[in-house]
């Protein structure tokens, strides 16, 4: 893990490029109202929300096991 923690310009790149982009997809997902694509679209959208989530807490994840 000592990678996020060596690089955190990319690090923030990847966590603003994720999080714009999960949102853009549910909002646009959910202006897609009574398709199935739509819900796809949201379903990614989280996803992508998560894995921002994910890249936040890894500079973190040496912390928690001391």
């Amino acid at each position: 893990m000592n990678f996020w923690k060596e690089h955190s310009q990319l690090r923030i790149i990847l966590m603003l490029l994720t999080f714009v982009l999960g949102m853009v997809l549910i909002i646009r997902g959910w202006m897609m109202t009574g398709q199935m694509a739509g819900l796809g679209l949201m379903l990614v959208g989280v996803a992508l929300l998560l894995a921002t989530l994910y890249l936040y807490n890894a500079r973190f994840a040496d912390r928690k096991n001391r």
